[in-house]
């Protein structure tokens, strides 16, 4: 018999329940459902005999190929009916493609309008704001030019009757030919105090100029001066520096120079002791010396040969002469016994 939740413990008879408490619930459990068990008919019901099955699948296919039947009669008409549809959405895309088209172009249209004007705009407000500009300045130049002509006529007004008194100098004076040829050597006149007023503004800024130039100059040569003066100080002590040092090295140069000269005369002195000594012991064995005087340490070999030589005779003859002794020491002795 299947169960719910199966066993997980096996022994040697079979399967065990871990629990057998809970084995009671699972197995009354497991007696009502119908998924994993299936009932076997009663003993005195009629089984399914060979013609039932026939007859019962015979009804089935009847009724499937009924309903195949069915089915292809519906999808013919949706075949026809899907057609329809079909022509009508190609009807349909090809109306609105032609719209989809023609609005396309329009906003094509638009925009291009649109950045047209948005340009003309764009030049109009530049130019308006030049215009403005320009009729500001013009304005402006208006009111100057009326706060000037009032400014005028009130000069003109003040010195009218100056005109009188320039027409009478010209009537009564030879010199004026008219009134604009007074106006016009007095302007020249004022003209010229202007220039020589000028004139001498700048030369009297030059004149300061030159006189601060001729400061900083002075200045300039007082700071050379005084540079130079600090550097020849300062070449001065070096000097006498240099000038100690050189009298403190002159005399070690001086002591120095002694000293190689005496170690040069003792040096050749001696090398001719040396030369000297050597000559006289060849000339006392009758030989004719071989080795110059720069040949040191061949004559010093020689040298030296010569008086172990002569230390050997020495002791040789000190040897002799003291038998010599003995023996007539010992002579003298027998004869006084005689």
């Amino acid at each position: 018999m299947p169960r719910i939740k199966p066993t997980t413990k096996i022994d040697v008879i079979g399967n065990l329940d871990l629990n057998p408490e809970k084995a009671v619930g699972d197995y009354i459990e497991s007696k009502q459902q119908d998924t994993y068990f299936v009932k076997p008919p009663n003993w005195d019901s009629a089984g399914d005999s060979v013609e039932l099955l026939y007859i019962r699948n015979e009804r089935k296919h009847t009724a499937m190929l009924r309903l195949q039947a069915e089915m292809l009669e519906n999808a013919k008409k949706q075949q026809a009916s899907n057609a329809k549809r079909i022509r009508k959405l190609y009807k349909m895309h090809s109306k609105l493609r032609k719209r989809f088209i023609e609005v396309n172009g329009f906003i094509k249209d638009c925009v291009d309008k649109k950045r047209i004007a948005e340009k003309k705009v764009a030049e109009e407000t530049a130019q308006h704001e030049m215009l403005r500009s320009v009729i500001t300045k013009y304005t402006r130049s208006i009111e100057e030019l009326s706060k000037f002509r009032k400014e005028l006529k009130a000069t003109v007004k003040e010195f009218k009757p100056y005109e009188k008194v320039l027409k009478e100098v010209v009537e009564k004076s030879d010199i004026f030919q008219s009134v604009k040829d007074c106006m016009d050597r007095c302007d020249a006149l004022m003209l010229a105090q202007v220039e020589i007023s000028e004139l001498e503004q700048r030369k009297i800024q030059e004149i300061e100029e030159m006189r601060k130039r001729m400061v900083k100059v002075t200045n300039e040569a007082a700071l050379t001066v005084l540079g130079l003066k600090n550097d020849l100080a300062e070449l001065e002590r070096s000097y006498n520096q240099a000038r100690a040092e050189c009298s403190k090295w002159e005399k070690i140069l001086a002591n120095a120079k002694n000293t190689v000269a005496l170690h040069d005369l003792d040096r050749d002195r001696a090398l001719d002791g040396i030369h000297y000594m050597y000559r006289l012991l060849c000339k006392r064995r009758n030989r004719e010396p071989v080795f110059y005087r720069i040949d040191v340490e061949n004559q010093l070999d020689y040298v030296k040969r010569e008086i172990e030589l002569l230390i050997e005779v020495h002791k040789e003859y000190m040897k002799r002469n003291s038998r010599s002794k003995l023996s007539e020491y010992s002579s003298e002795k027998d004869m006084v016994k005689c």
